[in-house]
């Protein structure tokens, strides 16, 4: 595709996108339900188009250039298309994210200032080998009224593109170029010189692919990266609640983001604890690796420095034992990479201690760090995971793909009035009201 066919999609996204801004909650909840069912009825020819992924994806696993982990979350079968059909449904049932007023204000008598929920506008995606991420990150950006593009791995090239024409062939109605397919690495690239255009880029992969997206666009990036998350038992943990959440964050489903990769064991419990968990871990096939403290207490391989930085995102773990509570928290603050941390403590004080000094978009007391997720958030989905801290952090879902407006109700006021010797004060007095176009709630 030639730099001119990018344009000339970009730019029928950016008109859909203001078209789409004003088509109702409604019509846009009756799209999703339209995605759900076509998800359920072309299920047999996304699941064939998915094993051709699979089978090509297998074949570079036993090359060497794939991992297990990246095979697992390509594979889809008739009960994740099912769950893939329900998240799309759930998006549905959140409220409206637009037209919400946010805060009212009156400046003076019939001059009212409303903030307003409004979409993004224009939003791009590229993410990983996952083929759920495409429906995901389409619903709620049709939800909050966005044109999306989206670019998937090539690793899913034939599961993303069934899919993606799955749901345009359900939303004939909606206006043309709301969601676009990009695949090739020149697209990516044209896409990212177009930052008069597109709104918003939002890359899920490594720290160095987040950051090229960063050094190589001018358009604001909102980056989903590595999930390094640790479990920290504390002296005061209920030693069977920690191993079971223990062995939850890691082997539940080890190759995603919000599993654990490192065990912090606070020294007083090693003893106690860690033959236990380790004996679990080993039953589930968990790779284990372990500093000199830990292999005082069990059998495992020994951990290197980069254990600590590694985000292994299969069955491998690394487990520390640490001399205190601030011991953990300084290894997290200097080793995770701030999306998802969990204690288990029984001591309410020590694990708001532990909450307010991690430096994480999510933290956890006594559960499991595979609860970060947006759809369990109760988001409906998740277009990724943001472990910065501008405009959204956590699992990103119908709130971090809208920003907002001001909108002033006037009766012919002019600023003169405000200004100068004989100037007239504001009021600036905050309302309890809703934004109704063309009338004001206060009246003389």
């Amino acid at each position: 595709m030639t730099e001119r066919d990018t344009t000339a999609q970009v730019e029928q996204a950016q008109s859909a996108a203001l078209r789409l801004a004003n088509v109702d909650a409604a019509d846009r909840d009756a799209a999703l339900g339209a995605i759900a069912d076509a998800i359920r009825d072309n299920s047999e020819a996304i699941l064939a188009a998915n094993r051709e992924d699979v089978e090509e994806a297998e074949a570079m696993l036993a090359d060497g250039e794939y991992t297990q982990a990246l095979v697992d979350r390509l594979k889809l079968d008739e009960a994740k298309l099912d769950d893939i059909a329900g998240m799309v449904e759930s998006v549905a049932e959140q409220d409206d994210p637009l037209g919400e007023t946010l805060e009212a204000r009156e400046l003076d008598a019939d001059l009212e200032l409303y903030k307003l929920s409004v979409p993004i506008g224009v939003v791009a995606t590229i993410f990983e080998s996952r083929p759920d991420a495409l429906v995901q990150i389409a619903a709620l950006a049709l939800k909050s009224g966005n044109a999306v593009i989206l670019k998937g791995g090539s690793e899913a090239s034939e599961s993303n593109r069934v899919l993606y024409e799955t749901i345009l062939s359900a939303t004939e109605e909606l206006p043309d170029g709301w969601a676009t397919l990009i695949e090739a690495h020149e697209e990516v690239d044209r896409l990212l010189e177009l930052d008069d255009m597109v709104d918003l880029v939002m890359p899920r992969g490594s720290s160095e692919f987040v950051s090229y997206i960063q050094d190589n666009t001018q358009i604001p990036v909102l980056g989903h990266t590595e999930g390094i998350c640790h479990v920290y038992v504390d002296e005061a943990a209920d030693l069977d609640m920690a191993a079971d959440i223990a062995l939850d964050a890691k082997v539940q489903y080890p190759a995603v983001c919000n599993a654990v990769e490192t065990l912090l064991v606070d020294e007083s419990v090693a003893a106690d604890f860690l033959p236990t968990v380790v004996a679990r871990y080993h039953d589930e096939g968990v790779v284990l690796r372990g500093d000199e403290a830990t292999r005082e207490h069990v059998a495992v391989d020994p951990a290197t420095d980069d254990d600590w930085d590694t985000e292994y995102g299969d069955l491998e773990l690394s487990i520390k034992v640490v001399s205190d509570l601030y011991d953990a928290v300084d290894h997290i603050n200097a080793h995770g990479s701030k999306h998802t941390e969990s204690i288990v403590t029984g001591d309410a004080e020590r694990a708001e201690t532990f909450m307010t000094g991690v430096d994480a978009a999510s933290v956890f007391h006594n559960a499991s760090t595979r609860f970060a997720d947006g759809y369990r958030y109760g988001l409906g989905a998740e277009v990724g995971i943001s472990t910065g801290k501008i405009h959204a952090r956590g699992p990103v879902g119908l709130e971090g793909l809208t920003t907002y407006k001001y909108y002033l109700e006037g009766d012919g006021q002019l600023v003169a009035t405000y200004a100068g010797e004989d100037a007239v004060p504001f009021t600036h007095e905050a309302l309890d009201a809703e934004w109704n176009p063309g009338h004001r709630s206060r009246r003389d």
